[in-house]
């Protein structure tokens, strides 16, 4: 991958990776902001690979790859989620588990705009 696309995807793999950590630091807010940030992520690395990638297949992309995240690492995603309920430890560990997998998805997401293999599994 060139440097200059490698430095895009970067930027908003992170910004969405922020994003996403500070919509869960509000409680209540977790799956809604996860797939907002990926929703936005999935359209913007979509245009720095030359798609055109409409918001429904965006959102369609978003879930798909987030479940796969979620299903390699279940056990991480569930105490983040559970521990929310928790004061003070879910508002710490569920936005950074959170940031951690958009930032994994996000990755993922690139692999599959770079190979042209996109696979929606929702």
């Amino acid at each position: 991958m060139p440097t200059n696309t490698n430095s895009k995807c970067h930027a908003i793999i992170h910004t969405a990776a922020v994003a996403c950590g500070a919509g869960n630091a509000v409680p209540g807010l977790g799956v809604a902001a996860d797939v907002i940030a990926l929703t936005g992520m999935a359209v913007s690395l979509a245009a720095v690979f030359g798609e055109d990638l409409p918001k429904s297949a965006a959102k369609a992309l978003a879930v798909s790859a987030l479940k796969k995240q979620v299903l390699k690492q279940p056990v991480k995603y569930a105490a983040a989620k559970l521990s929310s309920f928790v004061p003070w430890v879910g508002q710490v560990l569920a936005p950074t588990v959170s940031a951690g997998l958009v930032e994994a998805t996000g990755w993922a997401m690139v692999k599959q705009f770079e190979t042209g293999r996109f696979t929606i599994n929702c």
